[in-house]
């Protein structure tokens, strides 16, 4: 039986055990989640499990137990109650879909992204750049996979318009149906121990992709809609699956909305390639669109700078603004409902008789 190691259990975790587990609580590793049950694995296998009610009412949403996370939880029979959630090293999030300004988080504990699109019609750098900035906010290592290379005549074109979006990180040419491929970058950058995650859209072959490392089928392969040429949806949840290497990867449903929030404490998008010319503008400030002596907008006009880029940047710097200062005002909506809230109690309280 694979023990907690397998599964990432290692020295950070077992410090702040240590600190806050006061209660001789059990540890566990959150493998999914469906609605309100958390399948856990602990020493001794794997649990089913809820939330503590304290834990629920003091937490908001984000703060609760995800996939990939580590937690601390009691015994009661044969399910168990999560009563602590222990520190993380890293989450990865993304605005939540719809109008509202609200945090999702994907999953948590990762080591690496893989990001893949499909170069037989998902192919998309501005939306790979969204993927690359958000991910490389949340501190996590990305990794761009470009499926179904066999299915175009030239791939390595692709691999170099990903290349210029100037994001430090591997490109993978591969087809999930080629066995040799896959072995060969899977051999290079799934360690085990290590916890990765599969990112993309619906139809981009994300499953496909996971049944070939698993040497089984464990998800059904999606296909793609006549009316609309989009994915369909094959993953339906999040889960957290220990590959026969001894690596993890949590399958995460194709998503049509992956907005930024700024990670960390970011005020803005930090791209490599704008940040490194940032430091030649004439003013410290530069918000690098209509400033004289800017040498980010004069690298757009004299083409050293790819246009694609910097339009993708200021989108984004956009939405991250956006998502900031909407998440500001619900802090001090919430923040001015919580001090009403007390009035009216110590006015009951004073009051009562």
């Amino acid at each position: 039986m694979p023990t907690l190691q397998s599964y990432g259990w290692n020295e950070h975790f077992m410090r702040h055990s240590e600190q806050i587990n006061s209660q001789s609580l059990e540890v566990a590793r959150v493998l999914s989640i469906q609605g309100f049950k958390h399948l856990l694995i602990t020493e001794t296998g794997n649990v089913d499990a809820e939330l503590a009610g304290a834990l629920l009412n003091s937490r908001e949403p984000e703060a609760y137990p995800k996939v990939g996370d580590w937690v601390l939880m009691k015994r009661y029979d044969e399910e168990g109650i999560i009563i602590d959630i222990l520190p993380r090293i890293n989450a990865l999030s993304r605005k939540a879909p719809g109008t509202q300004s609200t945090r999702q988080v994907l999953a948590a504990n990762i080591d690496a992204a893989f990001i893949v699109q499909g170069l037989d019609r998902d192919f998309n750098p501005m939306r790979l750049q969204r993927y690359l900035q958000q991910t490389v906010q949340c501190n996590i290592r990305p990794v761009v996979i470009l499926n179904k290379a066999d299915l175009v005549p030239d791939p390595e074109t692709y691999r170099q318009a990903v290349l210029e979006l100037g994001y430090d990180c591997p490109v993978i040419l591969t087809s999930a149906l080629n066995e040799s491929q896959q072995e060969a970058w899977t051999r290079q950058y799934l360690q085990p121990r290590h916890t990765y995650i599969l990112l993309g859209s619906s139809g981009v072959g994300k499953s496909t992709l996971l049944n070939s490392l698993l040497g089984y089928r464990l998800q059904e392969e999606g296909t793609t809609s006549t009316s609309n040429r989009k994915g369909k949806h094959t993953t339906t949840a999040r889960h957290l699956i220990l590959l026969p290497n001894g690596s993890m990867i949590i399958d995460v449903p194709g998503m049509r909305e992956f907005g930024v929030t700024g990670e960390s404490g970011n005020e803005g998008v930090h791209h490599p390639l704008i940040n490194e010319l940032a430091s030649q503008c004439r003013f410290g400030d530069c918000t690098h669109q209509h400033e004289p002596g800017c040498a980010v907008t004069t690298a757009v006009q004299d083409g050293t700078l790819p246009e694609l880029v910097y339009r993708s940047y200021l989108k984004l710097l956009r939405e991250q603004y956006h998502f900031k200062a909407s998440e500001a005002d619900k802090r001090r909506n919430e923040k001015q409902f919580s001090k009403v809230a007390r009035q009216i109690f110590k006015h009951r309280k004073d009051t009562k008789y």
